[in-house]
């Protein structure tokens, strides 16, 4: 039933989900907090702060109330480390540019919904060079809440003029995901960093490795795309 609702958008994750990245995050938060001084469980923080806005991130890994201007200068330099180590060996998650041009070829409109702020956002669109740019991105420095909170995902759908219920949203983190679910909103799983079981709810469709795998099984041919 889930894959013959009408859809008319497609909302994607940006790290993990559209670019390779989440190895480069993982590092670069590595170094980020050896220079702060600091000892933490990295796989672990990744665990807790992966889908967080950056300021969400910042007052996790300090674990102290923080203001804004104290959190967005923190994430600043982390994401500065991200970038230069993930620029030289940029990669998409396989298949990405491919997918979304023909879902939009199929009359879908598509939208980008990141815990990531504006400059790691002009840093992946820059480096994808999209045939066609999104319809809507909505970045985590816009003041919403992160995931697993909808709003992100909500403001992508109103900003494209679509209900939620006729939005998929592609994730590769289980925050996504979740944050899919009280969207109201169905989700695809893309298995880059965790594995369907981790991934799975009632309102997930299908899982991936990549997006080779959706055009090979024809997914977006399976999809009852409304017209009107």
């Amino acid at each position: 039933m889930l894959m013959h609702q009408p859809v008319k958008a497609l909302i994607f994750d940006m790290d993990g989900t559209m670019i390779d990245s989440m190895g480069y995050h993982a590092q670069s938060w590595a170094v980020f907090i050896q220079r702060q001084g600091l000892d933490i469980d990295l796989p672990d923080l990744m665990r807790r702060t992966t889908g967080r806005t950056g300021a969400e991130c910042m007052r996790e890994l300090f674990g102290r109330p923080m203001d804004d201007d104290e959190a967005w200068a923190l994430i600043t330099e982390k994401e500065q480390i991200y970038r230069e180590m993930f620029g030289p060996v940029f990669a998409e998650v396989a298949g990405f540019k491919t997918f979304a041009e023909q879902a939009r070829q199929l009359g879908l409109k598509i939208g980008v919904g990141t815990a990531g702020d504006r400059h790691n956002v002009a840093f992946a669109m820059s480096h994808l060079a999209m045939p066609t740019a999104p319809l809507a991105v909505v970045g985590g420095d816009e003041g919403l809440a992160g995931k697993p909170e909808p709003a992100i995902f909500l403001e992508v759908s109103k900003r494209m003029n679509t209900r939620a219920e006729d939005c998929i949203v592609f994730e590769d983190a289980p925050f996504g995901i979740e944050a899919a679910r009280r969207a109201g909103m169905r989700s695809v799983a893309i298995c880059t960093t965790h594995t369907p079981e981790q991934l799975a709810g009632p309102h997930v469709i299908t899982a991936a490795r990549n997006y080779l795998d959706l055009l090979e099984s024809k997914f977006l041919e399976t999809l009852h795309v409304a017209t009107a």
